[in-house]
């Protein structure tokens, strides 16, 4: 999950508790807006704290290869 998904889905969850009104049976739709709220607050700050342990950026492989060539001098 990136942190563009994060933002989405808190913005989604925030807009789902907070500016919809609907009364209905079965599905609560302020508790969807708490649960998407929390997962994009959970994921947004997991990939703002941990960027480099987690591999989000870049390739996700940590390139530590050092090449050294020898240089062949002729007299």
């Amino acid at each position: 999950m990136g942190l563009s998904l994060s933002l989405l889905l808190a913005a989604a969850g925030a807009v789902l508790l907070w500016a919809v009104q609907c009364i209905g049976r079965g599905l609560n739709i302020h508790t969807v807006g708490v649960i998407l709220l929390i997962v994009g607050i959970v994921g947004f700050v997991t990939l703002a704290v941990l960027p480099v342990e987690l591999g989000c950026f870049g390739n996700g492989r940590n390139d530590t290869t050092t090449v050294v060539r020898d240089r062949v001098v002729q007299q």
